[in-house]
């Protein structure tokens, strides 16, 4: 009994095996034909997260502006330090202006 059990089970196993190969190798020969993965949803996410930055250095600009009126009414606005970049940084008009030092209290 249990010698009719095992070879049932590697008779299934052997032709499960040979199907598999016989997928594989069906696949293998369309493969080439196949259309190219579109880039669109790559594009797309990159779009996005390019605007969202704008948009997001508008805001951050903005709300720097409103916050120096209200402490200097009547002033011009200098221009905002690069928040990410702590490199030296060149200004085309104006002068450049100096990293507040901290001051220990």
């Amino acid at each position: 009994m249990w010698r009719t059990i095992s070879s049932y089970v590697l008779r299934k196993y052997a032709d499960y095996t040979y199907k598999k190969w016989e997928r594989t190798i069906l696949w293998d020969k369309i493969d080439p034909f196949r259309r190219p993965k579109s880039f669109t949803p790559l594009v797309s996410i990159y779009i996005v997260a390019f605007y969202s930055g704008v948009i997001g250095a508008a805001i951050t600009e903005q709300l720097y502006k409103e916050k120096y009126w209200e402490e200097h009414p009547g002033e011009e606005v200098p221009l905002m330090m690069p928040t990410f970049y702590r490199g030296p940084w060149r200004v085309v008009r104006g002068e450049a202006l100096t990293r507040p030092t901290q001051s220990t209290p």
